[in-house]
């Protein structure tokens, strides 16, 4: 038994180093996504899911620890919260003005003109831009434009909303990266 010793202080000199190891790593970049209501050539809303992905690590504050982050240009913005009353109903409409929005309590859902539907809870992140629909001509949505909304369940749904004073871009699903 006097020569297994050493084993046991290999393992724990190695069990010790492990952490210090992985600590040194640098952290994976992260990968995010945003739902992206946008409007094509045609005039017809369609929503893209998007991934968010040019993120760098650093510090916003020293001496806070870096966060990874992926600033957009700036802009000037309005930013509000809003709450949807228990039932609510959006009806056919455009997004006022090109808008990031963020359901901070409640779920509620999204619905294009090609018929994609998407419903979002917390966390989750919708950019709005179709503002420059037309009325469709033809099929189960002849008439309508922009997007349908409304409330899941039976609870009123908190938003964080964020509008652009940019104007609105055609064409361009998935621009912000």
């Amino acid at each position: 038994m006097k020569y297994l010793w050493p084993l046991p202080l290999l393992l724990a000199f190695l069990a010790a180093a492990a952490p210090t190891q992985a600590a040194e790593k640098p952290p994976e970049k992260p990968l995010r996504s945003y739902q992206h209501l946008w409007t094509d050539e045609n005039g017809v809303s369609h929503i893209a899911r998007c991934p968010v992905s040019n993120f760098f690590l650093k510090s916003m504050s020293p001496p806070a620890g870096p966060q990874w982050q992926n600033p957009m240009a700036p802009q000037t913005a309005t930013l509000m919260m809003t709450v949807q009353p228990r039932h609510w109903n959006g009806a056919w409409h455009p997004d006022p003005k090109p808008q990031w929005i963020i359901p901070l309590k409640g779920r509620w859902w999204v619905r294009a003109m090609d018929g994609t539907r998407v419903e979002m809870g917390p966390g989750d992140i919708l950019f709005g831009e179709d503002q420059d629909v037309h009325p469709m001509t033809e099929g189960p949505y002849k008439g309508k434009k922009g997007h349908d909304a409304g409330n899941v369940g039976d609870d009123e749904v908190t938003l964080l909303v964020i509008q652009s004073a940019n104007p609105p871009e055609i064409n361009k699903p998935c621009r912000y990266h």
